[in-house]
């Protein structure tokens, strides 16, 4: 007797979770800045806010935990230590010493993509959910990639298209813009993905199931895909300042 109730709903609640992943991914603008001599102004979208709001609270964070550091340092200044040395070691296990300059880049987005991700447990939209920021950081990433990769070789730069055998040439200048799609989609796939789970999770069991499946998702998943976004940049960084 339960199943002929339950069927006629079942559309109804597909439909309701369709309409909720839509409006997830649609960034919403929330104001915009006047300016002279354009129509409508400059519109600011949510994900820019979150961003801004992310920003500030990590700036925050990091003045408060590296103010008054000391010679013979505290809990919280062997914490932060800890983590510095994790962000350096984790660079140059990637790319050697060559590649130690960029460790403040990658780590600031590594921290950044890593809190975006997780922000939505404080009851923010995740900027990582609008696809304009995730290919943003894609673009930037590929950037760095080839702008290390012209530092080290040079005019060189164009014999490393040729690699292994001039025959790869096509397929290295595609790789030159597949590389940013991938990461970029990766990225946004993830997070959209892990979004629509949760989703079913509360849709087939709304009581129980979804705090600790939401701290998997906004926690672990999320810093994973931070992690990963990194390490590959990193990789390609590397494979871009290694030796002819």
């Amino acid at each position: 007797m339960l199943l002929p109730e339950t069927l006629p709903a079942s559309p109804v609640a597909f439909s309701s979770i369709s309409s909720e992943i839509i409006e997830q991914i649609n960034c919403e603008v929330l104001f915009t800045i006047p300016v002279p001599f354009i129509e409508g102004g400059i519109p600011v979208y949510e994900s820019t806010v979150v961003t801004w709001i992310i920003m500030a609270a990590i700036t925050l964070i990091c003045a408060l935990l590296t103010r008054k550091m000391e010679l013979i340092p505290g809990k919280r200044q062997m914490f932060v230590e800890a983590c510095v040395k994790w962000i350096r070691d984790f660079c140059y296990d990637n790319m050697g010493e060559g590649g130690m300059r960029y460790c403040p880049y990658l780590g600031t987005v590594l921290i950044y993509i890593g809190a975006a991700n997780i922000i939505g447990l404080f009851g923010l939209k995740p900027p990582t959910k609008d696809l304009s920021v995730t290919m943003a950081l894609a673009i930037m990433s590929i950037i760095l990639i080839e702008g290390a990769t012209i530092r080290k070789h040079k005019l060189g730069f164009f014999k490393t298209l040729a690699k292994p055998a001039g025959i790869m040439l096509p397929m290295n200048i595609m790789e030159i813009g597949i590389r940013p799609l991938s990461l970029c989609l990766r990225l946004f796939g993830n997070v959209i993905a892990a979004f629509i789970i949760m989703e079913l999770i509360k849709y087939v069991c709304p009581v129980v199931l979804p705090l600790p499946f939401s701290f998997y998702f906004d926690l672990f998943d999320g810093c994973l895909q931070a992690y990963i976004f990194v390490f590959l940049t990193s990789l390609f960084i590397s494979e871009g300042i290694e030796e002819d």
